[in-house]
């Protein structure tokens, strides 16, 4: 499996305040991403699986919608996950 207990206490350890942090909105945003990342590489082999396509978009819509709460309440911390992350905005 793509994502074990083991990446996501990595993924949460490198961006949120620890291992166990699994509430912060950084560490939510960078798991998005990750997950992300995995099913746009499946999208680009299987370009015909629509379910798949459908949990983008809308794992994409949670991300946003993370990084817009993060960006109106504490900027400082939304320009540090983007920056982090390697996002466009």
């Amino acid at each position: 499996m793509y994502l074990d207990s083991e990446k996501k206490k990595e993924i949460f350890g490198k961006y949120g305040q620890s291992n166990s942090d699994t509430g912060s909105a950084e560490s939510q945003v960078a798991l998005f991403s990750y997950r992300i990342s995995h099913l746009t590489e499946h999208m680009r082999a299987n370009r015909k699986d629509h379910m798949t396509e459908r949990s983008l978009v809308k794992l994409v819509g949670k991300r946003r919608a993370l990084l817009n709460y993060l960006k109106e309440r504490d900027i400082e911390r939304y320009r540090a996950i983007v920056k982090a992350l390697g996002l466009r905005k």
